[in-house]
């Protein structure tokens, strides 16, 4: 019975993981590969629902600006606010760029690594190994606080 629970609990952490990871990754390809894509600036001028929309200011080589664009609203996102966003390609959608976009697109894995920790604590027994799986979790976390 132990082996069982062990080899399940190990499984329900590394899925929890892999999700965190990949509903990261549709986001932080974005701001992790630049090379060739469009980057600017968004001014934002209204957020409605779970959405902001607004203006593009063109900073990279090739890059157009367009009159709307538009990015999912997330918490300090106001009316006025300029962001440093990546638009992604062959749509009018924008993710945030720079260092507050990279941590904002992990934020997903953030929350995965905090809930594996508790499995990882609780399910296989591995103290240390589980806070440093929630501290590596907070710190993303933490990160995208700062960076706004």
């Amino acid at each position: 019975m132990g082996a069982a629970r062990t080899v399940a609990m190990a499984a329900l952490a590394v899925l929890v993981v892999v999700a965190g990871i990949w509903t990261s990754w549709s986001t932080a390809q974005h701001v992790i590969f630049t090379k060739g894509r469009e980057r600017g600036e968004m001014t934002v001028t209204r957020c409605t629902d779970n959405r902001c929309e607004g203006s593009f200011t063109a900073l990279s080589p090739g890059a157009q600006p367009r009159a709307k664009v538009w990015i999912e609203e997330s918490v300090g996102t106001e009316k006025g606010a300029v962001l440093p966003v990546v638009v992604k390609p062959n749509s009018s959608e924008v993710v945030r760029g720079a260092g507050a976009g990279f941590f904002h697109a992990w934020i997903p894995l953030g929350g995965a690594l905090l809930m594996a920790a508790v499995v990882v604590g609780g399910g296989l027994r591995l103290g240390r190994i589980a806070w440093g799986t929630a501290l590596a979790g907070a710190l993303i976390l933490f990160g995208a606080f700062v960076t706004g």
